[in-house]
């Protein structure tokens, strides 16, 4: 028979709501997404030429993606 009461503590503790971005995150994404938009817009142009095509992705969307990954650094630095 099986005891199932053996690590049950893990599975009662509750989870903790994620926070909703403060104002200041959001000052900091669009000052980062600002300062990405330059250099991604370039990354993009020699893809475009480099393989002779249009790549999927746009600049706007590899500078949204920069700075989705470099503010929550910001954030959770010690």
């Amino acid at each position: 028979m099986t005891d199932q009461t053996t690590d049950m503590a893990p599975l009662a503790t509750p989870r903790t709501a994620h926070k909703r971005p403060t104002t200041e995150f959001y000052v900091y994404f669009g000052i980062i997404f600002l300062a990405t938009l330059p250099l991604s817009t370039l990354t993009w142009a020699l893809a475009a030429i480099k393989k002779g095509g249009i790549p999927k992705k746009g600049p706007i969307a590899r500078a949204w993606t920069q700075a989705r990954i470099i503010t929550p650094m910001i954030f959770s630095a010690p």
